[in-house]
C-alpha cells in the first residue's frame, strides 16, 4: 500500500484494519511480516473508500495468496498497536471466513504459523489485538489454549 494511504488509514491516532481469524486444527492462523519477530492477524489496514470486508478480501490475497469464502464477522477489537508509538490505537475489525486454497507466505509476509492460545501468549513478543482474537476463539470454544 503506498505510504499516503498508509496515513490515510490512520485516522484520529486510530489504525483502522480488517483481518481474518482461520482456525485449522483448534489453531489460530498467524503471519509474521519481513524483517519481524510478532506474528499478527493476517489482513492490514483499510484503504479510503473501502470497507472492511473489501480490505479483507484484498489483504488476504495480498498476503496468503488465496481468496475468503464464507466471510462473517468476529468482532471489533481495540489495543494498543504494537510496534507504534506509544497511545497510537488499534481498531480491528475482524472476520472468520473459508479460504480458496492453501494459503501461504506472499509479498511482505515472511512466515505463516498456526498456534494455540497458550503457544501464542508464550511468544516474546505478542500483539494485544491478535491475543484478544485469541481469547474470543477461545471462550468461543474454536481454538486450544
Amino acid at each position: 500500500m503506498a505510504e499516503s494511504g498508509r496515513r490515510r488509514a490512520t485516522l484520529a491516532g486510530m489504525i483502522r484494519t480488517a483481518a481474518l481469524a482461520f482456525v485449522r486444527d483448534r489453531r489460530l492462523l498467524q503471519t509474521r511480516p519481513e524483517g519481524k519477530d510478532v506474528f499478527y492477524m493476517a489482513g492490514g489496514k483499510i484503504d479510503p473508500g473501502e470497507t472492511p470486508v473489501q480490505a479483507l478480501h484484498r489483504e488476504v490475497l495480498e498476503e496468503l495468496g488465496v481468496g475468503c469464502t464464507e466471510v462473517a464477522p468476529l468482532g471489533v477489537f481495540e489495543a494498543e498497536a504494537f510496534g507504534h508509538r506509544p497511545g497510537r490505537r488499534l481498531h480491528m475489525t475482524c472476520y472468520t471466513a473459508a479460504l480458496t486454497a492453501e494459503p501461504r507466505a506472499t509479498g511482505e509476509i515472511a512466515e505463516i504459523r498456526y498456534f494455540t492460545g497458550g503457544e501464542y501468549a508464550a511468544m516474546s513478543h505478542v500483539a494485544p489485538g491478535s491475543l484478544m482474537v485469541f481469547t474470543r476463539l477461545h471462550q468461543l470454544g474454536l481454538i486450544d489454549w
